[in-house]
């Protein structure tokens, strides 16, 4: 008899400890959570988690509940891999992140190895998906289509003016420093300084000193917000009247904070801006009522995990290899439009557009669509 109900209860607890292994599906969301980039991070963390809700709320993937799983890279690669190895050791099957193209492109590799599947909202570098590797995709652009439209842009707006190209030595700074170079100089244009700097830097005294010498009036810059804001603030200091022109490494409302009311007129590319669509005003008021702004890639982050969450129920799976087939096959609703991929990952959406910074209603400078 004791042995019988010893079995019994065993039996039961063995239920029970399947039961909630079954009833969670690991999502791993990367990205700088502290660090000068945090602003992007907490983008793509209240888009993940924003999303999680939802689709729970909905009866979850294929009957699973998501629970997520946050790893802090600080935007730097070696503390990407340590994330990386920390979502395999957890049991993660699927990644929302990185932000930072050259922590996605590392972690990328060690999620394939361990069969993870990986999208990331931000990262932008082709490299992400040029590699033939089963598990890359991105809800995203790609730098050489960002860059094709900002060289075009500043070949067409500023064919007269004194272009110097600054980028941060990235994979995303330099890389698409580097399209929108190629792009501008095959419509004509040629820069009269390309320089690098390194992320990290505060004083940019003798950068501004030689474009002033070289008589710059257009500072293309390669990088992130954080050191865009000191080069805009401290070339107005200066008495360098040039107009900064940037991608979407500087979207972030932080920008105007660090570079002031100099940040007036700066130009950049981004995506068409989700929370301006009206279909998706709900969910940006339900984001605005728990005190976040979803600007920039908050929405990007929501899209993955809606893109997951849709490609299982179509592969009828939540094993990462088989949606990710299905990823590549189908069209998935999502709040930035219908989304769909192609052989390599990258999803096909509509172009960069240019935007620029000035104060909106509030009173408080934001970047705007031009036009």
């Amino acid at each position: 008899m004791k042995k019988t109900l010893l079995s019994a209860v065993a039996l039961s607890a063995m239920v029970a400890f399947s039961g909630n292994a079954w009833a969670d599906i690991l999502v791993g969301v990367g990205g700088p959570l502290t660090g000068p980039n945090a602003a992007f991070g907490a983008q793509l963390q209240k888009g993940a988690e924003q999303a999680a809700a939802d689709i729970n709320a909905a009866g979850g993937i294929n009957g699973e509940q998501i629970k997520i799983v946050l790893g802090d890279d600080v935007s730097d690669p070696k503390q990407g891999i340590s994330v990386a190895n920390k979502f395999v050791a957890d049991g993660v099957k699927f990644v929302v992140g990185h932000f930072n193209s050259g922590v996605s492109i590392p972690a990328s590799e060690v999620y394939a190895e361990n069969g993870i599947l990986q999208i990331t909202p931000a990262a932008t570098n082709p490299t992400f998906t040029e590699r033939g590797l089963w598990n890359t995709f991105r809800t995203c652009g790609r730098d050489d289509q960002q860059g094709g439209v900002a060289g075009k842009y500043l070949a067409e707006k500023f064919k007269d003016g004194k272009i110097a190209v600054v980028h941060d030595k990235t994979p995303y700074g330099q890389g698409l420093a580097d399209e929108t170079k190629k792009a501008m100089n095959a419509a004509g244009v040629t820069e009269v300084m390309y320089e690098g700097v390194n992320t990290g830097d505060k004083d940019f005294s003798a950068l501004i000193a030689k474009m002033k010498e070289a008589g710059v009036s257009i500072i293309y810059w390669g990088g992130l917000h954080t050191e865009a804001g000191l080069i805009i603030r401290q070339a107005a200091d200066q008495g360098l009247k040039a107009t900064l022109v940037s991608g979407d490494g500087i979207v972030s409302n932080e920008l105007a904070s660090i570079a002031g009311d100099a940040v007036a007129g700066t130009l950049n590319t981004f995506g068409p801006d989700p929370t301006l669509n009206p279909a998706n005003k709900e969910l940006v008021e339900k984001f605005k009522a728990a005190g976040f702004n979803p600007e920039a890639y908050t929405l990007y982050s929501y899209a993955a995990l809606q893109t997951i969450a849709a490609a299982a129920k179509a592969a009828g799976s939540n094993e990462p290899e088989a949606v990710a087939e299905a990823m590549k096959k189908g069209s998935f609703p999502t709040v930035l439009g219908e989304m769909s991929f192609d052989a390599k990952g990258d999803p096909k959406i509509p172009g960069y557009i240019m935007y620029e910074w000035k104060k909106g209603p509030d009173g408080k400078y934001s970047y705007f669509p031009q036009g």
